[in-house]
């Protein structure tokens, strides 16, 4: 029998209890009937995926589900961006993860304008390329809300210490302007970014419909070049596709040589046609060994500080995603399912505690958790302390009967 591989990768969406539900968190608040039959079947527990003193990005934590050490491997999310964006990166240049975000009152209003779409984001990407931009900067459209910032011959930029913008939902961002060594240039390209975007058109449109404007660019997760990484197949002897709405996920599918697969409806939002995206990639399975499903949207829920919107989110994935795994060819298929981090929505960014996974199939034994919770999966006592060796576990030989 040739058994096939399927990692789902439920972004963010781990958290923590929430006392105005009654101490549940959101995966225990879900109704996921699906999950709970393959928690019948299947091994559960918990697995660190951001390394002790590394940063809970999705670049460290996604970089471990897909079975390379962010220890050795990470340098910084932008590159990675700019990898699936096809940006060279050439010697003196750094890179800057570019947001489009609102500020109101001098405090951060949304780390995304509102989720402003690619569409309307371009045509404000270049504007900055045309007011800012020279032969020591320039800007590259990317998806939504999430550009980059190419810059060339101040290195020192990669020591200013920068703040994400989701990390300060509703605070004064004078508290969290990059400072430091090379602070300077980026604090100067984000002001004068201000009048640039004010009375863009794009804006103007926003403001007439009610939506939130993009009052500014927020520049941070500097990176300089990334070092090679041996392709999947090379290091796992496996062909492998993955599918996903952001240029992160599909930057670190390049540097692992994966196929990413064009399937038409696959967003960064809620607005994600779950059934599609799971259909695109199991058919992927027909030449590759491996399919990577990545599903943004519970973490941009968490973000918003949705609990509504989060629940939902891994209700439809446990409706329109896991059905279809669960359903596949029975017998023939392994699964790894987990988040990549926690997205509490108490603080609507992310965390380094370890996350519940799941791996079903042939071969995987339960060890009788009930539900695909946090608390279900400490109670099994089953740890991997080192996240990146999870997927050794997934595609270890089946035992033969």
């Amino acid at each position: 029998m040739h058994v096939k591989y399927c990692v789902l990768i439920i972004d963010g969406a781990a958290g923590w209890a929430l006392p105005q539900h009654g101490g549940k968190t959101c995966l225990e608040l879900a109704r996921t009937p699906n999950l709970d039959a393959l928690m019948e079947e299947g091994l559960v527990g918990l697995v660190r995926t951001v390394p002790k003193g590394m940063e809970p990005s999705s670049a460290c934590a996604c970089m471990s589900a897909l079975g390379y050490d962010p220890r050795v491997y990470y340098r910084g999310r932008s590159a990675i961006e700019a990898k699936s964006m096809g940006i060279p990166i050439g010697e003196c240049e750094v890179l800057f993860r570019c947001n489009l975000v609102a500020v109101s009152d001098g405090k951060m209003w949304s780390y995304s304008s509102g989720n402003i779409s690619t569409a309307e984001s371009h045509p404000m990407v270049a504007a900055l390329n045309e007011e800012l931009g020279d032969d020591s900067v320039r800007f590259y459209p990317g998806v939504s809300y999430r550009h980059i910032c190419k810059i060339k011959g101040h290195d020192d930029t990669l020591q200013a210490i920068c703040t994400p913008p989701h990390d300060i939902p509703d605070k004064p961002i004078a508290d969290f302007l990059p400072q430091g060594p090379g602070s300077g240039l980026l604090r100067e390209l984000m002001l004068r970014s201000g009048a640039v975007l004010k009375d863009h058109p794009v804006n103007v449109a926003r403001r007439t419909r009610g939506d939130i404007p993009a009052t500014q660019i927020w520049l941070f997760w500097g990176s300089g070049q990334i070092p090679e990484m041996p392709s999947f197949e090379q290091a796992y002897g496996l062909s492998v596709a993955m599918t996903s709405g952001v240029d992160l996920l599909r930057g670190l599918a390049y540097m692992a040589g994966m196929e990413v697969l064009d399937i038409p409806g696959v967003t960064d939002g809620l607005d994600n046609d779950y059934a599609v995206q799971a259909e695109g990639a199991l058919s992927a399975l027909e030449k590759n060994d491996l399919v990577v499903i990545h599903v943004e949207a519970p973490d941009e829920a968490g973000h918003s500080g949705s609990v509504e919107s989060k629940v939902g989110a891994i209700e439809r994935i446990d409706r329109e995603v896991v059905d279809q795994i669960r359903s596949w060819h029975p017998g023939e298929l392994r699964a790894l399912i987990l988040p990549d981090h926690p997205t509490p929505i108490q603080i609507r960014t992310h965390c380094a505690d370890p996350v519940p996974f799941l791996l079903w199939g042939p071969g995987f034994v339960s060890n009788r958790a009930e539900r695909f919770t946090e608390a279900q999966a400490k109670s099994t006592g089953v740890f991997i302390d080192a996240g990146y060796t999870i997927m050794g576990r997934l595609i270890q030989p089946v035992p033969k009967p």
